[in-house]
C-alpha cells in the first residue's frame, strides 16, 4: 500500500462526495482523511489515501473522473500527512512561539508550499490567486508563498492568515522588550511576561521578604494559580525585569476594565531603590495610553514611602486616603474622564 494525497472539485450537492469516495473504493482505496474546502467553483475535497501499491497517478485521476471530481490533482504524500490539519497547525503556532524567524518555513510545511519569497515592499494586498498567495510579513515586507498545483484554497488562506498573526504577536512582544542599564552598570532586559515565566516568578516570590509581599499583597500572597493568571491580565499586561542569569528581579501588572485600570508592582528586596519600579510603571502608563486607558490608579499602604516617591516620579496625580491605604491615580493620555469619577480596581 501506498500513501497519496488526492484533491479535486466536485459539485457542492447531497451525495456528490458519496460518489468520489464509493469510485476511490471500488478501486480499493482506503481514505485515511478528508478535509472539505468550500469554494466558488464547488466543494473542493482533500483526501490523504492509501492505496494498493500497482495503482498508478494515471488511475487515480480515471477514478477521480468516474467519481465526478473535476481539476483533480494527485501526488505521493509522506507519512507526515498523517497528523490531521488542527494538529498540525497548533504545531506550527508552537513552534512560532519559540522561534518567530521560522514563519517562512512554518508556512511552506502548513500549505505544502514549493517556496516562500519575502518582499521588501508591502504594496500587494493580501490575498490569493491560483498557486500564489500574499502575504503580510510581520517584521516587514510581505510573503509570497509560491506552489504549482493544486490552487489555494480560502481555508489555506485562512489559515496561513491565523498563523501570520500568531508571529505577529510574538514579533510584538520582542519588540517590546528593551535592555535597561541601571547606574551602576548593570544590564537588566524589561519584556513582557509570559505562560512559561510561571516557574521564575514563583521562585522571585519565595526570595522576597515577608514585608516586601504584604506591601504588594496586603490580603496575602496568591495561590499559584492566581500567579499564573496575572502573568497575562486579560486586558491588562504584565512586565517582568530579568537580571543577567536569567533570574527575574521585580514585576509590575497593569490590569485594566474599561478605560480605568490598576498598578501593582513588587521588586526583590536586593534590588530595591534602583529605578526598576520606576522604569515598569513608565512602560505600564505607555501601554495604558495606546490602549486607551484614561486613569491608571495604585492603592497602597499609608507607610509605603518608597512606593510613592516612585509614583510620584512618574506623575502621580490625585492622591485619596482611606484609613491605612493610599489611592493614587496617574493621569494618561488616553479619553478623559471626570474629575468626579470615582477610582477603583480593575
Amino acid at each position: 500500500m501506498a500513501l497519496w494525497r488526492v484533491r479535486a472539485t466536485v459539485d457542492d450537492r447531497p451525495g456528490y462526495l458519496s460518489v468520489l469516495t464509493a469510485s476511490l473504493a471500488l478501486r480499493s482505496v482506503n481514505i485515511l482523511a478528508v478535509q472539505v474546502h468550500t469554494t466558488e467553483d464547488g466543494a473542493v475535497d482533500d483526501f490523504l489515501v492509501d492505496a494498493p501499491d500497482h495503482l498508478t497517478e494515471a488511475d487515480l485521476l480515471a477514478a477521480v473522473a468516474k467519481g465526478r471530481g473535476r481539476d483533480a490533482f494527485v501526488a505521493r504524500a509522506e507519512a507526515q500527512g498523517l497528523a490531521d490539519q488542527p494538529t498540525r497547525s497548533l504545531a506550527l503556532a508552537g513552534r512560532l512561539v519559540h522561534e518567530p524567524d521560522s514563519l517562512g518555513e512554518s508556512l511552506v510545511t502548513l500549505l505544502d508550499a514549493t517556496e516562500v519569497r519575502w518582499r521588501p515592499q508591502g504594496g500587494d494586498t493580501p490575498g490569493f490567486h491560483g498557486g500564489r498567495m500574499t502575504l503580510t510579513d510581520p517584521a516587514g515586507g510581505s510573503l509570497e508563498v509560491l506552489r504549482a498545483l493544486p490552487a489555494f484554497t480560502p481555508a489555506e488562506f485562512a489559515r496561513a492568515q491565523a498563523l501570520v498573526e500568531v508571529a505577529t504577536a510574538v514579533h510584538r512582544r520582542h519588540r517590546e522588550q528593551v535592555t535597561l542599564l541601571l547606574p551602576d552598570g548593570t544590564e537588566m532586559v524589561l519584556r513582557a511576561a509570559g505562560p512559561d515565566d510561571a516557574a521564575a516568578v514563583g521562585e522571585f516570590h519565595d526570595e522576597c521578604s515577608p514585608a516586601t509581599l504584604h506591601r504588594r499583597y496586603p490580603a496575602g500572597v496568591p495561590a499559584d494559580a492566581r500567579l499564573r493568571r496575572l502573568l497575562e491580565p486579560a486586558g491588562g499586561l504584565t512586565l517582568l525585569a530579568v537580571a543577567p542569569g536569567g533570574a527575574v528581579v521585580a514585576m509590575a501588572t497593569l490590569l485594566a476594565e474599561g478605560d480605568l485600570g490598576e498598578v501593582r508592582v513588587l521588586v526583590a528586596d536586593d534590588w530595591q531603590r534602583r529605578g526598576l519600579g520606576t522604569a515598569l510603571l513608565r512602560r505600564l502608563r505607555v501601554h495604558a495610553e495606546r490602549n486607551g486607558v484614561a486613569a491608571v490608579v495604585a492603592h497602597i499602604g499609608a507607610g509605603n514611602v518608597a512606593m510613592l516617591r516612585t509614583l510620584r516620579r512618574v506623575g502621580a496625580g490625585p492622591i485619596e486616603r482611606d484609613g491605612a491605604m493610599v489611592t493614587v491615580t496617574l493621569r494618561t493620555a488616553g479619553p478623559r474622564v471626570s474629575d468626579e469619577t470615582p477610582a477603583t480596581s480593575g
